[in-house]
């Protein structure tokens, strides 16, 4: 191929690729889906603050969360929430600065409000978010009570819950948007 007809296809491939680039750069938006609705948002917007801004209405304790781990966790978690076939959810306390430290709820979590939080967005598996905001404030409660923080009898709601002081809550530095 002469040299002048190689220059003369480079040189329209070269055109044709900034022709297509600007149009892409024109284009607005690539028309797919359509923009979340406030109440889509608002279902998806489940975060709960250390603080407890969030938290639903409902309350538990640790007697009704018990029932609801035997049914629905124990099978993952095991009996009384010691672990097997996946992660312990008790113990642990006093081992964070040891060799071999045991990260569970009890000794590492910071705040009771992030046990809400991963309750109620991911269990129990396969069927996240499926759990009524009764059955995590229960369930909280019996994990809670098992790693001796509170007791079987004491109710976890809006207002308890994030009162409940963690062995480990100063063990993190907490992070503030804007600050």
């Amino acid at each position: 191929m002469p040299m002048r007809d190689g220059l003369s296809i480079a040189a329209g491939v070269l055109a044709l690729t900034l022709g297509l680039a600007g149009v892409g750069a024109r284009a607005e938006s690539p028309n797919l889906g359509r923009e979340a609705t406030p109440d889509e948002i608002a279902a998806w917007d489940i975060s709960i603050d250390p603080s407890g801004a969030g938290l639903p209405a409902g309350s538990g304790n640790a007697r009704q969360g018990a029932t609801i781990f035997a049914a629905k966790c124990a099978a993952c978690h095991g009996e009384n929430a010691a672990g097997k076939p996946n992660d312990a959810l008790v113990g642990g306390q006093g081992t964070l600065a040891t060799d071999k430290p045991v990260k569970t709820v009890g000794s590492y979590w910071s705040y009771a409000t992030t046990l809400f939080d991963y309750i109620r967005r991911a269990m129990p598996l396969p069927q996240s978010k499926s759990l009524t905001p009764e059955e995590v404030y229960a369930l909280a409660a019996f994990i809670l009570a098992q790693n001796k923080i509170i007791g079987e009898d004491d109710v976890m709601d809006a207002k308890t819950l994030p009162q409940v002081k963690m062995p480990n809550r100063d063990g993190f530095v907490r992070f503030e948007r804007g600050k």
